[in-house]
């Protein structure tokens, strides 16, 4: 399987691919300091600069897309302006996947996405023939500890099955699937209230760290790659 990254920011949907076995195939990160990142650890893979000039075209038929498009215009910490804010970048994913046709979209954003825009990339989704479920899942879902509360966006190309000539087989595998990607190990499980922190406790102040802005601020914007390991597993499967 291969797969494209958009808003890569350090790679952590890329790094959670190779983890799966699933090949990235090109990055596309704005910022200077990730894009190093990306050319320290994943050597050889192309990195675009800038979404608004991708051609989507270029990856046509790739079977997965993944992005966690910025989170400012919904972030409950920020002033909250949607649509109307100038990182809003949800109509350049858009436009990508319409250009490109994946078989699967993964997408991650802040909780705050839920109550402000999640309604509106759902629609969007639908209404080019994708599947959509929606779900949350914290970090410490995966034993990092602190919560970390994120919306995860999937989305299946129904196009694509019919295409395929399914007989239902892949509904059944789905469901096998889902059922793994929820209960296997307690992945998801009921946590009590204030058992962890929201955010990673992260020493903004420390002497001696090079590069300490730039690195605490990637940091602060990557997905956790354990749990987009579990998602693209799962979509490996299916």
């Amino acid at each position: 399987m291969k797969h494209l990254d958009l808003f890569s920011g350090i790679g952590g949907f890329a790094l959670a691919a190779q983890w799966a076995g699933i090949e990235t195939v090109a990055f596309c990160e704005i910022e200077e300091f990730p894009r190093k990142v990306l050319q320290k650890n994943f050597p050889g893979i192309p990195i675009h600069h800038d979404i608004r000039e991708l051609d989507g075209s270029e990856y046509a038929g790739i079977d997965i897309i993944t992005g966690g498009y910025p989170c400012q215009p919904f972030s409950e910490a920020g002033a909250r302006k949607g649509d109307k804010d100038s990182r809003h970048l949800w109509p350049q994913m858009l436009r990508i996947i319409k250009q490109a046709r994946p078989t699967w979209i993964v997408a991650e954003n802040v909780n705050g996405h839920i109550t402000m825009g999640l309604d509106t990339v759902l629609h969007d989704l639908e209404a080019e023939g994708y599947t959509t479920r929606s779900i949350i899942i914290p970090a410490c879902a995966v034993d990092s500890p602190h919560r970390r509360d994120r919306i995860w966006i999937l989305a299946y190309s129904e196009s694509q099955r019919r295409n395929n000539g399914d007989d239902g087989k892949n509904e059944r595998q789905n469901h096998r699937a889902e059922h793994s990607l929820t209960n296997e190990g307690g992945f998801v499980r009921w946590l009590e209230e204030g058992r962890w922190p929201c955010e990673p406790s992260i020493f903004r102040v420390a002497n001696g760290i090079p590069f300490r802005v730039d690195r605490n601020t990637s940091l602060g914007n990557a997905i956790v790659p354990q749990i987009a390991y579990e998602i693209l597993r799962t979509i490996k499967v299916i």
